[in-house]
């Protein structure tokens, strides 16, 4: 296989939490023969020829991009993972049936760092031209970067909410305080440029790079559990006013990314082909935001809340971030007759059905209601990827439809700003 067939992944938010662990999950999976994550879930459609659909692609190199705002924290990162790695070649070059494939594919890895800050839209114009120069072709976006204002905690609604519904409590709280009106330095929301609208600007920067991807091309959106429409107002798009930032953001994502997947795959029909887009979830992981919150002590017990939950039934309580991001690899590499759209009653509820080897007809997909794919955890830690709905999307298609549009609007609004002041600087420089 070529060189110029092997992935180029970037993976924002890299260098911690769930996008470390994403980083971490593509090195192990890639360097196997045929990736476990890219096989069908339980929720792929039936096919009467599944060997030969099935069969991952192996490749024997990637270059896997850490866009992180801070490059000190980035690097040290970048280290780590190739410790792990090496760690994981050395595991692997004890087994009697090892194959040799992992120590090829590790000649052939580059791991990357490049500054990237959502927050300041000239820093992702800039990240993408730096791409466009450095790299014939992306073939994978994902977009997990995000931020939360979190202020503090609504102790007599912590409480409530314990007594009242415990698995709910652990797994989408409804009290954490956060700040409202806070601005970027482009004058935008600030919850809704670092989660949302840099990702956008982002992905359509790279687009010309995600077309000349010989692989085809994904991007994968980070969205939560916690995504919510009961907070979303339509008059504050940008999320400025909203004292539920948090929630109505990843809503956001939902909404965004299942409209730009609707468009790709109406466009594919048409015989013009896209870069796709999905959703992931990383289910309840732990991570440095809440210790940052409640401080060390209430974040242990809170670590122990979540395997008590997972033991009592939640197959949402991933915790680690390895199993965290087995929702994003899977979506990064499975074939796509294998991403279904489908949402059948036997599978929308997040369970693997007993004895279920496939979730459905391949009807079309645009006559279906989307998903998004979360990472889910058995009651002893095994994860497997799981599906849950789109919330209220038959009430909020058409608005999806006007707030891609405004993104869309503000995007070229903000292209063209940089491109003048490109211009400008370039004559300056002559003069």
């Amino acid at each position: 296989m070529s060189a110029t067939s092997r992935p180029i992944i970037i993976v924002t938010g890299a260098n911690g939490g769930v996008g470390f662990g994403i980083c971490q999950r593509l090195l192990v999976q890639l360097s196997q023969v045929n990736p476990p994550d890219a096989q069908p879930q339980y929720f792929a459609p039936d096919t009467p020829d599944v060997e030969t659909q099935a069969t991952p692609t192996t490749y024997d190199g990637a270059t896997i991009i850490m866009a992180c705002r801070s490059t000190k924290r980035a690097e040290a990162a970048r280290s780590k993972l190739y410790s792990f790695f090496d760690a994981h070649i050395e595991k692997l070059r004890k087994h009697p049936k090892y194959d040799g494939h992992a120590h090829k594919f590790r000649e052939n890895l580059e791991v990357q760092v490049e500054y990237l800050d959502l927050a300041l839209i000239n820093s992702v114009f800039r990240f993408a031209q730096e791409m466009s120069q450095k790299y014939p072709y992306i073939s994978h976006i994902v977009c997990n970067a995000g931020v939360a204002s979190f202020s503090g905690m609504y102790w007599p609604g912590c409480l409530k909410q314990l007594f009242t519904s415990p698995m709910s409590a652990i797994t989408a709280p409804t009290y954490y305080l956060q700040h409202s009106g806070e601005l970027s330095v482009d004058n935008l929301g600030w919850i809704w440029q670092c989660n949302m609208f840099g990702h956008y600007c982002l992905y359509r920067s790279l687009q010309p790079l995600l077309s000349a991807s010989p692989l085809g091309s994904r991007v994968i959106w980070s969205s939560s559990l916690e995504a919510s429409p009961e907070f979303y107002d339509s008059e504050d798009w940008q999320l400025r006013k909203t004292e539920h930032s948090y929630e109505s953001c990843k809503y956001q994502i939902d909404l965004v990314a299942t409209t730009l997947d609707r468009r790709a795959v109406k466009a594919n029909a048409s015989g013009s082909e896209q870069t796709r887009h999905f959703v992931s979830q990383p289910g309840v992981c732990s991570t440095n935001v809440s210790h940052a919150l409640v401080g060390p002590a209430l974040d242990i017990l809170k670590v122990l809340l979540f395997y008590v939950g997972r033991l009592f039934g939640s197959q949402h309580h991933t915790i680690q971030p390895f199993k965290a991001a087995v929702a994003s690899v899977h979506l990064a590499f499975v074939p796509l007759y294998f991403i279904t759209l489908l949402s059948t009653a036997s599978s929308i509820n997040g369970h693997a059905p007993t004895g279920a080897t496939g979730g459905g007809s391949a009807k079309s997909k645009l006559g279906s209601r989307p998903v998004r794919f979360g990472a889910q955890t058995d009651r002893w830690g095994g994860e497997y990827v799981g599906l849950t709905e789109v919330k209220e999307w038959e009430e909020h298609q058409a608005e999806a439809e006007k707030l891609l549009d405004k993104c869309e609007a503000l995007y070229q609004s903000l292209r063209k700003a940089e491109e003048a002041t490109v211009d400008f600087e370039t004559a300056s420089e002559h003069m």
